[in-house]
């Protein structure tokens, strides 16, 4: 079979152990990485719309099945509860409206985001809809209070969003809803 030296040749650095080489070394010569100018950046930032979204139709179906409370104030671990929301909820929900979606009843919903249009199907039903600012912290504290002893404060949203959330020093005082 493979005696001796174990196909690695006599010496060098490819012979000993541990050697696995550099990622992107091609021995001297430039890097393909390094031949292609750059182009572009990335956005860090991309998180804020990486929302689960909601549809309003789908949430209007799971009540008039009875499996949401419409006389309560609807969270999100309540939409996650029920399965209304599939999946794991990464930084939160985000409330959207369909074409023509029209809310019969009046819903007081807490979500992380919504649309405008959402928004406005709920409140002409005599609703409301309340944008709450969750960092990971806050959205585990609410979607598992079992895990925590002392369900801990949300924190204030970062400056860069704070239009989005013009109401949050108002929701601090108030504990998380479960």
């Amino acid at each position: 079979g493979r005696g001796k030296t174990a196909g690695r040749g006599h010496k060098g650095q490819k012979s000993r152990a541990g050697n696995h080489g550099l990622l992107g070394f091609e021995g001297g010569q430039v890097p393909m990485a390094r031949r292609y100018p750059k182009r572009g950046f990335t956005n860090h930032h991309r998180f804020v719309s990486d929302y689960t979204g909601l549809n309003l139709e789908r949430l209007l179906d799971f009540i008039r099945a009875g499996r949401i409370d419409a006389s309560k104030t609807i969270t999100m671990k309540h939409l996650r509860d029920c399965g209304c929301v599939p999946g794991r909820i990464k930084t939160g929900v985000k409330l959207l409206a369909g074409r023509g979606t029209e809310v019969g009843m009046p819903l007081k919903i807490e979500v992380s985001d919504a649309s405008v249009k959402a928004i406005e199907a709920v409140e002409k039903a005599g609703g409301s809809v309340e944008r709450l600012y969750f960092n990971r912290l806050a959205l585990r504290a609410l979607l598992k209070p079992e895990k925590f002893d002392v369900i801990p404060k949300r924190a204030s949203p970062p400056p860069r969003l704070m239009w989005k959330y013009p109401f949050h020093s108002k929701s601090l005082e108030r504990p998380l809803a479960t």
